[in-house]
């Protein structure tokens, strides 16, 4: 069986990330955590996915999680992605799986925050730009 190469993306913040492996055709797994979690996060996944490429946002904290990830595991590959617009890329992928119901689903979607951290749908889309513009490593 021809198992298409996964990707790990991480959209780095002060204090939490979110994390992602996907392939260009679907999100394998995803979770947010403190910055002190990526690597172990990172350890736990390799194995299990078989990632040789990680991506890294561009923007606040990244130069901290590209390091940890460059130290910690020097046979990956480090790319850096352009985050401008995830955010907003973000809460649409989180509504996608989790519409809002009751009177919130009255509401336009571009008012509404997620409740409750959405980190990982931010490096869904980080991961999805890569693999658009670069392919699968």
């Amino acid at each position: 069986m021809n198992e298409e190469a996964a990707i790990l993306a991480i959209d780095p913040g002060r204090e939490k990330c979110g994390l992602a492996v996907l392939t260009s055709r679907r999100v394998l797994e995803r979770r947010v955590v403190g910055p002190e979690e990526v690597t172990a996060v990172i350890g736990e996944w390799i194995g299990r996915h078989r990632i040789r490429t990680v991506v890294v946002g561009n923007r606040t904290g990244a130069a901290r999680i590209r390091d940890a990830v460059a130290r910690t595991f020097p046979r990956l590959i480090l790319r850096g992605v352009d985050e401008a617009g995830t955010t907003l890329e973000a809460r649409r992928l989180y509504f996608a799986d989790h519409p809002p119901t009751g009177w919130r689903r009255l509401l336009p979607l571009s008012l509404q925050v997620p409740p409750e951290p959405y980190d990982d749908y931010a490096a869904v889309a980080l991961g999805r730009r890569f693999l658009a513009r670069y392919g699968p490593g």
